[in-house]
């Protein structure tokens, strides 16, 4: 899904983790069990480890293992009460076994914009704007992919938040993909949320639908904030 420009609670580490499946046409299928720790040192300023910590493709005898890692940056600079720009940077690690990931490593860089709205702020909205220089490619294909996510969000309620999305990816050489996604969360405690929901590739070579569930949760108190 999209990144929004809040980052989790300052001092506290943030543990997001869930499990995906996806098929990209016929026989074809991928299962993932993906991870994010996070750290924020403030409001503004946090750190974020993330990927996938298990992979299973199928078909293909022995394509299963560890997936590939990304650290990133994060900086927030609030615009007003309602309103937010977010900035990351980002570093993929080819960390994924032969044949689940590229083998090499990519660089990117990502604008947010983040907005509250509506009586009560009850919709909120976050616009992606991303540029990944890939570290691997295929012949005539440019060293450059862009990204972009526009989701939009309603609370029902205390628990319960549901949202759509829709986002794209492009790169000279290639035809651009464009996906369309729906989801649910809901808050079981003010640090426990539990989310799930489905997308799809909206044209040929999107792949098929894919289907996900995930928990985050605040594991500890590393220290206390400066005020």
């Amino acid at each position: 899904m999209s990144a929004p420009a809040a980052l989790s609670a300052p001092g506290w580490v943030e543990i997001e983790t869930g499990l995906q499946r996806s098929r990209a046409g016929g026989a074809s299928q991928r299962d993932n069990l993906n991870y994010a720790l996070k750290y924020a040192f403030s409001e503004d300023w946090g750190l974020r480890l993330q990927g996938e910590g298990w992979v299973h493709e199928q078909p293909g005898p022995g394509h299963r293992g560890l997936g590939d890692s990304s650290l990133v940056l994060k900086h927030r600079h609030s615009l007003d009460e309602d309103a937010a720009l977010g900035l990351e940077l980002s570093l993929k690690l080819p960390t994924a076994r032969r044949g689940l990931g590229s083998g090499r490593r990519d660089a990117g860089l990502l604008g947010i914009y983040s907005l509250d709205f509506g009586e009560g702020r009850v919709w909120h909205t976050d616009v992606n704007l991303g540029l990944t220089q890939l570290g691997r490619l295929e012949t005539k294909q440019g060293h450059w992919q862009r990204a972009w996510a526009v989701d939009l969000a309603r609370q029902l309620g205390p628990d319960w938040t549901v949202a759509a999305e829709l986002s794209g990816l492009g790169q000279r050489g290639t035809r651009s993909t464009h996906r369309g996604l729906l989801a649910a969360s809901y808050a079981l405690s003010p640090s426990v949320v539990i989310d799930f929901g489905s997308s799809r590739g909206l044209n040929r070579i999107s792949g098929g639908w894919a289907v996900f569930a995930g928990l985050t949760f605040l594991a500890g108190r590393i220290d206390t904030p400066s005020p």
